[in-house]
C-alpha cells in the first residue's frame, strides 16, 4: 500500500463529519417542529397532508398504538409490493415483456423493501419492469427509511419528555426545560406526522440532490427500457450467427440509486449493483454514492444531541462508531493488499508488494475504494456494493462480515442505527453501574429490570437469528447444494447471507444462488424478524423511559457525553460481538485464510 491508498479514506471522513453536522442540526429542526425559516411552508405542507391522508398531526400516541401503526403500514406495504410482483407480467409498463414473478421471490423481495433490507436474489435489468422498479421498489426505498427515522424520535421523545405538542410545533419552553421537567410524557408523538416528516423535508430533498449530481456523472435516468447500439466489433453467437447489436437495459436509475444509498437501502437498479457502469460510471459518482451511505446515519447522532439538550450526547454516540469503524477500515485495507501479495508472489516467484488484487473489482474503482465501499456499506444497513465481497481475501471479508453481525449499530441504517446504539448505550450504562455498585442512569432516568431485559431482546434477536439460521442452511441439502466453493469458504458464504438478512443488510457474499424456495424463505423471514422484531422493543423501551421521572444528577452519576464513555460504549459492542460470533467466524473466514496459509 502507499499513500495514495489512505488518503481516500481520510478525505472520506472528513467530508463527512463536515456534512454530517449542519445537516443533523437541520434535521432537528425539520423533525421536531421548532421553528426555523422554513416553518410555515413545513405546516401548511404538513397540515395538507394530514388532510389528504386523514390523520390528526395533533395526534399523540401511546407506545402500543405507535408500534401497532407500525405493524399495520408496514404490512399494507409489503402486500402491495407483493402483490405488484406476482402480478408484474400483466400489468402495464412492461415493454420488455418481464413475467410475473414467483410467489417466493415476490415474497422475499416484498419483505427486502419493506424492511429497509434490500436483499436481492434476482437481477434487475433482466427481472424487474419500469413499474416494479418505480412503484414497487423506490417508493419502499423511501418509506421503510422513513420508518425508521419515525421510531427513532419516539425513542427520543420517551427518553428527554415531550418533544411535541400543539400539533408537532415546541412550546417556547427551552428543551433544557423539556429533559429537566419532573412531569414526563408518556406518549410519543404521532407516527404519521413522523412518517410524513421523515420523507418530505429529509429523504426526498436529499435524494432530488444526489440524484441531479448523478444524471452529471452519467447515471442513467429516462423513462425508456433499453436501447440498442451497434457494436464496434461483431462478434458470433452461439449457433453461429453474426452479432451486430446489442441491447442496453435503462431506466430512472438515478432517483433509485440515490434514495438506495441516503435511506441507507442498497438495493441496485442492474444486478452488480454499484459496480455498474450505469448506476456508477465516475470515481466521482463512487465517492457521492459511499458519502450518501453514511450521511443520515452520522447527522442523527447530532440530531439527537441537539432534542436532548446536550449535543455531546450525540458526538460521544458519534465517536463510539467511529472508534470501531476506522480500525476496521485499515484491516480490511491491509488484509486484501497484504493477503494478495502473498498469493501474487507465490504465483509468479518475485515481489509484487504493489500490485493491486482487483479480481472482483472494477478497474476504474481500484482495491482501496473497493474495500472502503465493502466497510462503509456493512458499517450502516446500506448492503449496496461496487465488487464482488466474495473476491476478498478471507480476512478482509471478515470485516464487513463482523460489522452486520455487530447488529446494525456502527452508523447501521437510517433511523434504526442509532436507536440500536442507543439501546448499547443503555446496556454500557448498567455494566458500569454494577461496576461501581449503583443504579445504572441514562439522560437522567434509571435503568431498571424492564429497561434491561428489552435492551437484551434487540441485541440477542439478531443474532439468534443469524446463528441459527445459518445452522438450518448447513444442515439441509437445499442449502448446501448451491454454494460455489467446498470447504470453509462455503460456510462463510452462508453465515454471509444470514447476517445479512437477519441484520437488514441486504449486501451478497456472492457466489450462493439463493433464488429457491429455502432460501427466499428462510431468508424473508430473518428479515421480518430482524426489523420489526426490534422495533416493537425499542418503543417499549421509549414508553417505559416516558414514564420514568428525572433523578437529578451527583457526583456518582455516570457521564455519557464524553470520551470515556465513548471507549467503554465501542467496547461493549466489540466485546458482544466477539462473544456472539467468534466460533462461527473461526469456521468460516478465519478456518479458510488458515487454509490458504496451509497450501502456501
Amino acid at each position: 500500500m502507499n499513500a495514495a491508498d489512505w488518503i481516500l479514506p481520510g478525505v472520506y471522513l472528513f467530508v463527512l463529519c463536515a456534512v454530517a453536522l449542519p445537516l443533523g442540526r437541520y434535521m432537528a429542526l425539520v423533525l421536531s417542529g421548532r421553528p426555523h425559516r422554513g416553518s410555515r411552508l413545513q405546516r401548511s405542507i404538513e397540515t395538507k397532508i394530514a388532510k389528504l391522508c386523514g390523520f390528526d398531526p395533533n395526534d399523540d400516541m401511546t407506545w402500543p398504538r405507535y408500534a401497532g401503526c407500525v405493524l399495520v403500514f408496514s404490512i399494507i406495504c409489503l402486500a402491495v409490493v407483493f402483490g405488484l410482483l406476482n402480478l408484474q407480467g400483466s400489468l402495464p409498463w412492461n415493454a420488455r415483456g418481464f413475467e410475473s414473478l414467483s410467489w417466493h421471490l415476490s415474497f422475499n423481495t416484498a419483505v427486502s423493501f419493506v424492511t429497509n433490507t434490500n436483499w436481492q436474489a434476482y437481477s434487475g435489468e433482466s427481472t424487474m419492469s419500469a413499474l416494479s422498479q418505480a412503484l414497487g421498489l423506490t417508493v419502499q426505498n423511501f418509506l421503510s427509511a422513513a420508518v425508521g427515522i419515525a421510531v427513532m424520535m419516539a425513542l427520543i421523545r420517551g427518553l428527554v419528555g415531550r418533544l411535541q405538542v400543539e400539533g408537532g410545533r415546541l412550546p417556547s419552553t427551552t428543551q433544557s426545560e423539556v429533559f429537566g421537567s419532573n412531569h414526563p410524557a408518556t406518549h410519543l408523538g404521532s407516527f404519521w406526522l413522523d412518517l410524513t416528516r421523515s420523507t418530505v423535508f429529509v429523504l426526498l430533498p436529499l435524494s432530488i440532490l444526489l440524484a441531479i449530481a448523478l444524471v452529471t456523472q452519467g447515471v442513467v435516468q429516462t423513462f425508456r427500457e433499453q436501447t440498442t447500439v451497434k457494436l464496434v466489433e461483431p462478434v458470433t453467437g452461439p449457433d453461429g450467427t453474426t452479432i451486430e447489436d446489442q441491447h442496453l437495459p435503462l431506466g430512472m436509475a438515478a432517483s433509485q440509486v440515490a434514495i438506495k444509498q441516503l435511506g441507507t437501502n442498497g438495493g441496485g437498479f442492474f444486478g452488480v449493483n454499484s459496480a455498474h457502469p450505469f448506476e456508477n460510471p465516475t470515481a466521482l459518482s463512487n465517492f457521492l454514492q459511499l458519502l450518501a451511505i453514511l450521511l443520515i446515519p452520522a447527522a442523527l447522532c447530532e440530531t439527537f444531541g441537539i432534542l436532548v439538550g446536550d449535543v455531546w450526547q450525540g458526538r460521544t454516540l458519534l465517536g463510539a462508531m467511529l472508534i470501531i469503524f476506522v480500525p476496521c477500515v485499515v484491516a480490511a485495507e491491509w488484509a486484501e493488499h497484504a493477503g494478495v501479495s502473498q498469493v501474487l508472489a507465490q504465483a509468479s516467484g518475485g515481489d509484487l508488494s504493489d500490485v493491486d488484487n482487483l479480481e472482483g473489482k472494477e478497474l476504474r474503482l481500484g482495491t482501496s475504494s473497493s474495500v472502503l465501499w465493502a466497510v462503509a456499506t456493512t458499517a450502516a444497513s446500506n448492503g449496496s456494493v461496487n465488487c464482488m465481497h466474495d473476491s476478498l481475501t478471507p480476512l478482509a471479508g471478515l470485516v464487513p462480515m463482523w460489522l452486520m453481525q455487530c447488529g446494525e449499530v456502527v452508523f447501521g441504517g437510517v433511523g434504526c442505527g442509532l436507536y440500536g446504539m442507543i439501546v448499547f448505550a443503555i446496556v454500557t450504562v448498567f455494566i458500569a453501574g454494577l461496576m461501581v455498585g449503583r443504579t445504572p442512569e441514562y439522560l437522567g432516568r434509571k435503568i431498571e429490570a424492564r429497561e434491561m431485559k428489552l435492551a437484551a431482546l434487540v441485541i440477542l434477536i439478531p443474532s439468534i437469528l443469524v446463528l441459527m439460521g445459518t445452522a438450518v442452511a448447513v444442515m439441509r441439502t437445499e442449502g448446501t447444494s448451491v454454494v460455489s466453493n467446498p470447504g470453509p469458504h462455503a460456510f462463510s458464504q452462508i453465515l454471509y447471507a444470514f447476517s445479512s438478512a437477519g441484520n437488514n443488510n441486504g449486501s451478497a457474499f456472492a457466489g450462493l444462488s439463493v433464488n429457491s424456495p429455502f432460501y427466499n424463505v428462510l431468508l424473508g423471514l430473518a428479515m421480518l424478524i430482524s426489523r420489526f422484531g426490534l422495533i416493537v422493543p425499542v418503543l417499549a423501551l421509549a414508553g417505559a423511559m416516558s414514564k420514568k421521572p428525572v433523578v437529578p444528577r451527583t457526583t456518582g452519576t455516570l457521564p455519557t457525553n464524553g470520551p470515556l464513555f465513548a471507549v467503554l460504549l465501542a467496547g461493549i459492542v466489540v466485546l458482544v460481538g466477539a462473544l456472539t460470533f467468534v466460533p462461527a467466524l473461526v469456521l468460516g473466514p478465519v478456518a479458510d485464510h488458515l487454509e490458504f496459509i496451509a497450501q502456501k
